[in-house]
């Protein structure tokens, strides 16, 4: 869940702004534009910035007071008060960090106060110990039919596709080149990654109509120089702050994201391509052992190393138990 979607603390009507913070906070935004963080992400970590303001104020501290027993008194508050999900609690002490980090660059500030208190006590929390537990949004079949029809861009409609029906990561999205395309055996070979055990996957007919019209209208706006499949506004490679947008943004015009709840089950991310895939592969019965490996799963048994699937039989199983979303071909 984005920041912005957390309430202000109930005390805060009773407290005095502080202009100076909030001068800061103007300061901060425009420091995140330079370093080319997209809108949306900018605007979260105002956002993030601006609800841990109010808390200090009602603390009677401010940013310059901040040291490891305000920051765990902030951990307690978000997680005992507010009930956040883990997610929510690492986007916000991501934003400190941050913000903390660039006060450090303009030497306002001899340390980062954030960085440790981070890595001391939020792996407790990525564990589940206290936090509530929540799911990854699931959409059905006809939702993500849906969501793709509603995609006018052709890039924009291309990666939500991809990202369905092949089970990449963001990540492994990016760093796409045209040439990791094999259009005959409808395949694509991804590039090594300490996460990915198998870099083969596939893709049907569908994706294949949807990519190649992107093919088409890609040479229009592509630098010479770029091997990169999707692109971004300046002719470049696309980064992952561009493909969480692009999700995000139409997921929510046709409401299966909604950036003002704090439950992990109303937000649809990237990554909940990701979870489609995979689940609507096992309700359409394919076996185990092929799901993981077109996910890319790591094998942590010895013996997984030794069982080997045939690419062919792979593709067959893909293409038999992929769910079809109805495409035509684009307006």
């Amino acid at each position: 869940m984005h920041a912005e979607s957390i309430r202000k603390p109930e005390m805060m009507s009773s407290v005095l702004l502080d202009p100076e913070m909030f001068d800061l906070l103007d300061k901060f935004k425009v420091e995140c534009n330079l370093q080319g963080m997209s809108k949306s992400s900018t605007t979260s970590y105002a956002s993030a910035m601006r609800i841990f303001m109010f808390f200090l104020m009602s603390k009677r501290k401010t940013v310059f007071e901040v040291d490891k027993d305000v920051l765990r008194a902030y951990i307690d508050y978000l997680v005992n008060e507010r009930k956040i999900s883990y997610r929510t609690l690492s986007y916000n002490f991501s934003a400190l960090a941050a913000f903390y980090e660039w006060l450090l660059f303009e030497n306002k500030i001899k340390e980062n106060p954030v960085q440790a208190v981070r890595k001391r006590y939020l792996k407790r929390y990525k564990n589940g110990e206290g936090m509530q537990q929540e799911g990854r949004k699931l959409i059905s079949v006809e939702e993500m039919a849906m969501l793709v029809r509603s995609i006018v861009s052709l890039q924009d409609r291309a990666v939500v596709v991809t990202l369905a029906k092949t089970g990449v990561r963001r990540g492994e999205l990016i760093s796409l080149d045209v040439d990791d395309i094999d259009w005959q055996k409808m395949s694509i070979k991804l590039k090594p990654t300490a996460k990915r055990s198998n870099r083969l996957v596939f893709f049907d007919e569908e994706t294949k109509q949807v990519l190649m019209e992107w093919m088409n209208m890609r040479r229009l706006y592509a630098r010479p120089d770029s091997k990169a499949l999707f692109i971004s506004h300046s002719g470049g490679r696309l980064n992952k702050n561009h493909v969480y947008d692009i999700v995000v943004l139409h997921a929510g015009l046709v409401g299966l994201h909604d950036a003002s709840s704090d439950k992990l089950e109303d937000h649809f991310t990237p990554h909940c391509c990701r979870h489609w895939f995979t689940t609507h592969l096992r309700r359409a019965g394919m076996q185990r052992e092929h799901i993981q490996e077109l996910r890319g799963d790591s094998r942590p048994d010895a013996i997984d190393i030794y069982y080997h699937i045939d690419p062919e039989d792979l593709r067959l199983a893909y293409l038999a138990f992929i769910p079809k979303l109805g495409l035509s071909s684009s307006r």
